[in-house]
């Protein structure tokens, strides 16, 4: 039997609506190189087909099971073919391309991701936007997934000949048998805890932490949240997303005084953007209980799917002053760590494999709620050497963190080599001013550096 979605792969396919689309991505772009011939379109596609063998997840779609009796599983689509899911786009601006290709939902029956290329953008580079479901990658793996695109020399290794062949698609009966076998198994693991735990007493130890954790974060993240506006409205699928970028090293030199971190420093620049962002929608600033990605990987680099766990803080936008909010969000990541908040998140996501279905989508959609939380803030790692598609250098990558019903815009960063480049996708009929968010957070970056630096 092929690949089954984890429980939080399958939530995110459960949360997902016309209105909240499911995908991260990223917006890129590529410098052409010097003295030497700029790839075109065709060539791009034709790259990008030959390197589909490092990820056989990219020529797979999903199938369900019958009565929603348990995930989907991942499949080999019959019918694959590239041009499907690598674009051309003649736009001349990357935000035209960047808005065009997120305003769309991405069809489930089919391999679920897309990239858009605009070959001849107006400053003379290469534009490049990406989308996958995050049923089928995180943050950090879709940054891994870059092996598809980038080489870390301007001559790529020639390509390897691709011998791939769909496999038969289970059918009908042949998935719900192994839906069933797969819960029963499921099933009886959990059975056997308590012999297991009676037979060596010794081992209820090992049990002691991992509820206590699990206990913390579930209760992090049901804790209430307020929506707030104008972060938390209904939506429609019309997206735009805002970027700018700051060198690394004004984001260190911000946190090395107070002994933050790069992330301390997002969230309170975040913190600082939401301040000034809601008072010039006359609204009262007010703190925003924010859901921060954490990575649980542990080194486990080639694996697609979502290995991540979540936690909750709450983004002091009431505080006016820009070293306080940086030490609140310093202090509070250090408790949620400290009490291992984040081990705990991924400890609930492997329980809540156990219950019914119906169940776990009940909880999932609970947690995406603007009822649980207000925002999402995600840094995500890029790599930190010089990257390069067909010889076109990498110069940027802004990065799509998707937003849940009634969320009305996510932050996220990420780093390319000595750059932070930050994403600020939002609704764009609900926020048709997210521009000057991303400007208020830029300010809020230079008003911390000023303040440290003085």
């Amino acid at each position: 039997m092929n690949g089954r979605l984890s429980a939080l792969d399958d939530s995110f396919l459960a949360v997902e609506n016309a209105s909240a689309h499911m995908h991260v991505g990223w917006a890129a772009t590529f410098r052409r190189p010097e003295g030497r011939h700029a790839p075109r379109f065709n060539e791009l596609r034709d790259h990008i087909a030959t390197r589909l063998c490092r990820a056989p997840r990219y020529r797979q779609r999903i199938a369900s099971v019958p009565f929603g009796l348990n995930a989907p599983i991942w499949v080999d689509d019959q019918r694959f073919d590239v041009d499907r899911h690598v674009l051309p786009s003649n736009a001349t601006h990357l935000r035209e391309v960047a808005d065009a290709c997120m305003s769309t939902q991405l069809r489930r029956d089919r391999p679920l991701w897309e990239f858009w290329i605009a070959d001849r953008l107006h400053d003379g580079r290469i534009g490049l936007v990406g989308k996958a479901h995050h049923c089928m990658v995180d943050g950090i793996a879709a940054v891994e997934l870059s092996s598809l695109l980038l080489d870390p020399t301007p001559d790529p290794p020639p390509a390897k000949a691709d011998q791939w062949l769909p496999r038969r698609v289970p059918g009908a009966a042949r998935r719900l048998i192994g839906g069933l076998i797969d819960l029963v198994m499921e099933e009886a693991s959990l059975a056997k805890l308590p012999a297991r735990v009676v037979r060596s007493p010794g081992r209820i130890g090992e049990l002691v932490d991992p509820l206590r954790r699990a206990r913390d974060a579930l209760g992090e993240s049901l804790r209430p949240a307020e929506p707030r506006e104008p972060v938390n409205q209904p939506i429609t699928g019309a997206r735009h997303l805002a970027w700018f970028s700051r060198p690394l090293d004004d984001l260190k030199r911000i946190g090395r005084p107070l002994g933050a971190s790069v992330n301390d420093v997002l969230l309170a620049t975040s913190a600082g953007g939401m301040r000034s962002f809601m008072r010039s929608h006359d609204r009262d600033p007010v703190p925003l209980k924010t859901m921060v990605p954490v990575n649980v990987r542990e080194g486990e680099t080639a694996e697609l799917g979502n290995r991540i766990s979540f936690v909750f803080v709450d983004l002091p936008c009431d505080e006016p002053d820009p070293i306080r909010r940086l030490q609140n969000v310093r202090l509070e990541m250090a408790e949620r760590k400290e009490a291992g908040i984040p081990k705990g998140g991924d400890e609930v996501m492997a329980a809540v494999k156990y219950l019914p279905r119906p169940a776990q989508h009940v909880i999932t959609r609970r947690i995406a709620s603007p009822k649980t939380f207000n925002l999402t803030v995600s840094n995500i790692p890029g790599p930190r050497q010089p990257m390069y598609m067909l010889g076109c250098e990498l110069e940027a990558a802004y990065p799509v963190v998707p937003i849940a019903d009634k969320h009305a815009v996510s932050i996220g960063m990420t780093t390319i080599r000595d750059e932070a480049c930050f994403g600020l996708y939002a609704a764009s009929e609900m926020l048709p001013d997210s521009d000057s968010l991303a400007e208020a957070m830029d300010a809020s970056i230079d008003e911390l550096l000023e303040q440290v630096t003085t």
